[in-house]
Order: structure tokens, then C-alpha cells, then sequence
């Protein structure tokens, strides 16, 4: 599975083009699907990006949810209906679609900021004062991670 790292700003030029970064793509290089997997986030004002095997692991925890419930029919819609397949160009471009654009409050420059297995594109400064708040948030609580054992080879 891919891992996603660092923030890269991009412009978009007025047909709603930006280019994915290097780095990015290339840890999207042995999916089926030659781009990237966007859905407006139901969390906050920026894109959630990810492959196509990040989508199926999505899918199969949805599983977890009884069939027809609340809570997976507005998991599924959130994500999976909304979800878009953004092809890259031969210059590792795509095109935003309009209503992602709106949602993230993007005009002329994308930030492709990594989370690890997923990312997020925000706009410039709007991820500026986030991280800003988040770094403020872990001064605070000193947050602690304990690290999960390694799994085997090709396990989750």
C-alpha cells in the first residue's frame, strides 16, 4: 500500500488542471488505476485522496455495518458516491472537478498535503492555519502513538 509524505503546492491553471506530485504518483505506480481517488471530505474543507486498494479497504470495513443501517448508508454515500476517479495526463495532471474545487475553497494553487495511507488537498493557506492549530492542539496534549507490530509480508 502506498505511503503518502510531505506537502507539495501546485498551481491549477484555469481549466481546473494541477499537477499530482512526483513522489505522489509514484507511490500510486502499481495500481490498476493510473490517478488518483477524490471525495470532498465530511470532515473538513479540503479533498481526501487515495488509491483504488486504499477505496476497497474502505469498502470491506463498511462491511462491518449492518446491510441497509444509517450509519453504513451514510459512510457509503459520503464516501463512495462522491468518490471520483481523476485520471492523470502524460504530465501527471488532472483536471478537479468543479464542485471538489468549491468544497476545498481552491482558486489558483492546490496543497497535496500526505497523512500516510491517504492525502488531502487543501488550499495553501487555509492548510497553513490548520496544521498551525493542529501543532498547537499536540503542544497541549502531547499526544503518544504506540507503534502497531510489523505485520507480515502483504498483510494489512
Amino acid at each position: 500500500m502506498p505511503l503518502f509524505m510531505g506537502t507539495v503546492v501546485n498551481k491549477i491553471d484555469k481549466k481546473g488542471r494541477v499537477s499530482v506530485p512526483a513522489p505522489f504518483r509514484a507511490a500510486l505506480s502499481d495500481q490498476a488505476f493510473a490517478g488518483i481517488i477524490a471525495y470532498r471530505s465530511f470532515t473538513t474543507a479540503a479533498i481526501e485522496g487515495c488509491g483504488m486498494d486504499f477505496m476497497e479497504r474502505l469498502s470491506e470495513s463498511t462491511e462491518q455495518f449492518d446491510v441497509f443501517s444509517a450509519e453504513q448508508d451514510d459512510l457509503t454515500s459520503l464516501i463512495f458516491a462522491d468518490a471520483r476517479q481523476l485520471a492523470w495526463d502524460d504530465g501527471g495532471r488532472i483536471v478537479l472537478p468543479e464542485d471538489l474545487i468549491e468544497h476545498a475553497g481552491l482558486s489558483d494553487a492546490a496543497a497535496f498535503v500526505g497523512k500516510g495511507r491517504t492525502f488531502q488537498v487543501w488550499e495553501p493557506e487555509a492548510f497553513k492555519a490548520s496544521q498551525e492549530e493542529a501543532r498547537r492542539r499536540a503542544m497541549e496534549k502531547r499526544p503518544t502513538l504506540p507503534l502497531r507490530p510489523r505485520t507480515p509480508a502483504g498483510g494489512q
